[in-house]
């Protein structure tokens, strides 16, 4: 490691036991049995890969698999000879590479909301890392499921893990499913025509890509964080918590990425990419933001520079700034566009505190309650010790989080 880098620790908690590495020069390949689309299964090996983060550390995880996958058996030490130490021996891996580092700043997480490692081992690593690492910052990248149902168990699931996220974590950038399918539809059809000119299918191969993108765009190496020797030390995924989650109530994250060639304005880039912002919940209410970060990469700095207070202007107003926030909108530049290192390429990455994130807590809360109300696989939970607090906790906190949300509009 270099001197004055400062590290970030990452590894990813699988819904199907594989471990991956997100890479924007390696796209995730296809993840069997793993819908959520945002980590890739490898099989069982634990190495280190250079990618979007100063390091990134895998960490095999045994297959917890069962006939329906619940929270609890991620959560729960499982009591066979196989997986008895698994939480001990990724805890233990977690403190080797911590030990290692000059300076230990955080750990960025990448796990699912829908199975029961991904959901589970997920919470409880967040849990501990939490206990053993207090002044560390965690970053959760997290994939929800398909509304139309990837689990008869995804609700609880969701439930139960976001509850934990909000309690646990600095900052979750959250990626779900059918927009990511919507939104890797036009990255796809930017970039790539079939044989007979027909745009191709979208797969998990693509989803992963857009998914993969984003975090570069957001985590890698930016000017504007160099230090006066045009020195990068990696801060970029803390400086992004420290940017966009202000207040402890509010810390769900909306990420947007549009990428263009040839010589079109960042006027026009930014008009494409405010067309893909949610603009209201379903009931008619406008969603608003806390805070928004834009993080623009190209092959020349300077027309940037000259288009940004048209830029920023037009994102405080589609992305509706609340406007008590001294820094409700701040901004990245980088004279690279690592996502495309071609001539004339532009990339504007941007990520919000978007009141967004309460339309899928709202989903949840709603269909959870629904099942619970009815008692519907409450034994699966029960079995490992969940009981009706664990539940009732996570729909008042839930229930909390949507209301500061929906408040943000509020004058």
């Amino acid at each position: 490691m270099r001197r004055g880098e400062i590290p970030t620790l990452a590894f990813s908690a699988l819904h199907n036991g594989g471990s991956g590495c997100i890479s924007p020069a390696h796209p995730l390949p296809h993840s069997k049995g793993f819908a959520e689309g945002a980590i890739t299964e490898q099989g069982p090996r634990t190495g280190r890969l250079q990618g979007p983060l100063d390091i990134a550390y895998n960490i095999a995880l045994p297959s917890l698999m069962r006939p329906l996958s619940t929270l609890l058996i991620g959560y729960q030490e499982i009591p066979s000879s196989a997986e008895q130490s698994l939480l001990h021996r990724t805890m233990e891996a977690v403190r080797r590479e911590v030990e290692r580092r000059d300076c230990y700043s955080g750990t960025v997480m990448l796990h699912s909301l829908c199975g029961g490692t991904g959901s589970g081992m997920g919470s409880r690593l967040c849990e501990e890392i939490r206990d053993a690492y207090p002044a560390g910052y965690i970053l959760s990248v997290t994939a929800a499921p398909h509304e139309t149902g990837d689990s008869p168990l995804q609700h609880y699931n969701s439930l139960l893990c976001l509850a934990w996220m909000q309690r646990f974590c600095d900052g979750i950038l959250l990626f779900q499913n059918d927009e990511v399918m919507k939104r890797a539809a036009s990255f796809v059809e930017n970039k790539t025509l079939t044989a007979s000119g027909l745009h191709p299918s979208i797969s998990l191969t693509s989803m992963n890509t857009y998914i993969a993108s984003c975090l570069a765009g957001l985590f890698c190496p930016v000017y504007t964080l160099r230090t006066r020797s045009s020195v990068s030390v990696g801060l970029e995924p803390w400086e992004l918590i420290r940017c966009l989650c202000p207040m402890s109530t509010m810390k769900f994250l909306h990420t947007s990425l549009v990428c263009s060639r040839g010589t079109a304005s960042w006027d026009k880039v930014t008009s494409s990419l405010v067309q893909t912002i949610p603009r209201a919940d379903p009931h008619g209410r406008l969603h608003h933001s806390l805070s928004v970060l834009a993080v623009a990469r190209n092959s020349q700095d300077y027309p940037f520079l000259l288009s940004r207070d048209s830029v920023l202007m037009k994102l405080r107003q589609a992305y509706r700034c609340v406007p008590w926030h001294p820094s409700a909108i701040q901004c990245w530049t980088d004279p690279q566009n690592i996502l495309d290192p071609s001539c004339h390429s532009h990339s504007l990455t941007v990520c919000a505190n978007h009141s967004s994130a309460a339309d899928l807590m709202s989903g949840v809360l709603s269909k959870a309650r629904a099942m619970y109300d009815a008692g519907a696989y409450l034994h699966w939970y029960r079995g490992y010790g969940c009981e009706d607090d664990h539940f009732q906790m996570s729909f008042d906190t839930l229930t909390s989080t949507v209301e500061e949300y929906r408040g943000l509009g509020v004058p």
